[in-house]
């Protein structure tokens, strides 16, 4: 089974980098990046240490539902590329040592069983075992420590 990788898109990410507000209607934090640690959820790269940063709460979903999570993710400062819709890993999570994996369906409701940490080794194979079931839609990853949203996966 192939999926595919899928980054924030533009119109999102230009929305915080221009000013506008997130999720809890406050503008973005402007941080200095150290540099690691610090991945950009539009260019799927690591923020550059110096690097003006945005620090906000991100709800990747279309609307407000219960399990429509909210949670911090950083962003490049100044306007970047998004990183390209990709059936491979981005190059951002292959230093990773695990990721949390959680699947959703059509409605954008957690499906309950999908979610498990797993290492990016068995990541490939822990995803075609999510999509196997008709019911996931689509799949979020996010940090294993903290439980920030990293991208989406979908099915190629």
């Amino acid at each position: 089974m192939t999926f595919k990788f899928v980054a924030m898109d533009t119109d999102t990410a230009r929305h915080y980098q221009r000013g506008g507000t997130d999720a809890y209607g406050h503008k973005p934090e402007h941080q200095s990046s150290d540099g690691v640690g610090n991945p950009c959820r539009h260019c799927l790269q690591n923020i550059p240490e110096g690097a003006d940063m945005l620090v906000l709460a991100h709800r990747p979903f279309p609307g407000t539902q219960p399990y429509a999570e909210t949670g911090p993710i950083f962003l490049c400062g100044a306007e970047c590329d998004r990183h390209p819709v990709s059936e491979e890993l981005p190059d951002l999570f292959r230093d990773y040592e695990d990721i949390l994996i959680r699947g959703y369906d059509a409605n954008d409701r957690i499906r309950y069983g999908t979610g498990e940490v797993v290492s990016i080794a068995a990541l490939p194979t822990a995803l075609a075992a999510r999509f196997e079931n008709p019911d996931v839609a689509y799949v979020h990853m996010r940090s294993s420590r903290n439980n920030c949203f990293q991208c989406r996966v979908e099915r190629a």
